[in-house]
């Protein structure tokens, strides 16, 4: 068995190998292509081991690599959890491929979970769903800068300035320059990107409908079609998890923990967590507690003892995180729990 340590970048990346004895085989500085890569491994004759780093695109040399017959298994590596390379003094390319070889060798490597094709697409389907959302927001509070700048403007009395009653007097009002142009550029822009997001919307909904896991979780107060669907794709699998306090830690839903001599500190959540998954609870999270007397309790109860809303909210995203490993794990749906609180009679639609 050969060990393979791979340092990438963006154009180029520094191979590392070695034998089981850890003597150093073959070295070289390839370029970024599936040909050199090939290359590389063509002329080491024995199985290889190859481990990189879960850095900027990993996927790509990930797909790479496992298509190379004498490789045996591609491991993807934690930068977060690697110290002899983040805390090195002298830090080379080189040296960061012979460390990570070494940790190979030795079995010491932490490995992060790496999706497989299929689940990386969805993913992507996804966060580019977000990000036109996130984009139209930004798009819409500057819309509402340019209403605001405006003297004696009578808006129509509506829910929602951006319905339908609201587009359509936003498209009929007339505004001095540059604001008319302005106004007009930003409606125009509105409407592409809420094609995208429909086009998106429509392409998720043919992925997911057939999906058990989202089937379930839908059955969660606050976790919408979209939701559910972030929370299914990014925890890939609730078999990797045999306990709900691990799929916690894994969203980011636990609060760091330092205990020395007796004393033990709670600090901020954890850092290195995966962030869309913890985006996704706490945001249904928000909707729960108006539409779910349960969730609602508790948000209500952590307020009552002095929590601000932030962390209260966060503990309200951990017990959902909890009783979605439980229904994942069992495969039943969601059992409402009657609690004496009521929900606010305002209820939010759930994403």
């Amino acid at each position: 068995m050969f060990y393979t340590a791979i340092d990438f970048h963006k154009r180029y990346s520094v191979a590392y190998t070695t034998d089981a004895a850890g003597t150093r085989v073959k070295e070289a500085r390839i370029d970024n292509s599936p040909e050199a890569f090939a290359s590389y491994f063509r002329t080491l004759p024995e199985t290889h081991r190859v481990v990189i780093e879960a850095c900027w695109n990993w996927a790509w040399l990930h797909d790479v690599l496992e298509e190379i017959d004498s490789i045996d298994r591609v491991i993807l590596a934690n930068p977060g959890k690697t110290r002899i390379i983040a805390d090195a003094q002298i830090k080379t390319d080189r040296l960061d491929a012979k460390a990570l070889c070494t940790l190979l060798r030795g079995d010491l490597i932490a490995e992060a979970h790496a999706p497989s094709y299929a689940t990386r697409a969805k993913k992507h389907v996804l966060r580019q769903r977000v990000y036109w959302v996130r984009v139209r927001t930004q798009l819409r509070n500057r819309i509402h800068v340019i209403l605001d700048r405006q003297r004696d403007l009578d808006t129509p009395v509506c829910t929602d300035l951006f319905g339908q009653k609201g587009l359509t007097w936003l498209r009929q009002l007339e505004l001095p320059d540059p604001d008319g142009a302005l106004l007009k550029q930003s409606l125009l822009l509105q409407d592409t990107i809420g094609a995208q997001i429909r086009e998106l919307e429509g392409r998720m909904k043919k992925e997911h409908e057939a999906d058990p896991s989202v089937q379930l979780l839908r059955t969660v107060p606050g976790l919408g079609p979209i939701l559910s669907a972030v929370v299914a794709t990014e925890i890939d699998g609730i078999e990797r998890f045999n306990r709900a306090d691990k799929l916690c830690a894994y969203a980011g839903l636990v609060p760091t923990t330092y205990a020395s001599g007796g004393h033990t500190y709670h600090g901020r959540l954890l850092p290195f967590c995966n962030r869309w998954l913890r985006w996704a609870f706490v945001e249904a999270s928000w909707t729960a507690i108006a539409r779910s007397a349960y969730f609602g309790s508790i948000y209500q109860r952590h307020r009552a003892r002095g929590k601000k809303a932030n962390t209260a909210i966060m503990a309200v995203a951990r017990r959902m995180c909890q009783i979605s490993w439980t229904m994942l794990r069992e495969r039943r749906n969601y059992h409402k729990v009657p609690s004496a609180k009521t929900p606010s009679p305002v209820a939010p639609a759930p994403i």
